[in-house]
């Protein structure tokens, strides 16, 4: 599988964990810790939070929220 792959595969399983959990929103915004993430999807979180293409944004300490 390319790298391209990989990262979108990844981006799509931490986004729907992120919607399992109701973290839609800045107003829903969650922890990390509260989205049951796996080792894997750890590593990538700060690679898809920090990015300025993304979806999953990262708006102040360490909340999270897809925004769709």
């Amino acid at each position: 599988m390319s790298t391209f792959g990989i990262e979108y595969k990844m981006r799509q399983r931490i986004i729907r964990k992120f919607e399992e959990v109701g973290a839609i929103s800045q107003k829903t915004a969650v922890q990390f810790t509260a989205v049951n993430l796996d080792l894997q999807e750890k590593f990538w979180l700060p690679y898809f939070g920090g990015s300025f293409i993304t979806s999953i944004t990262k708006p102040a300490g360490q909340l999270y929220y897809f925004k769709g």
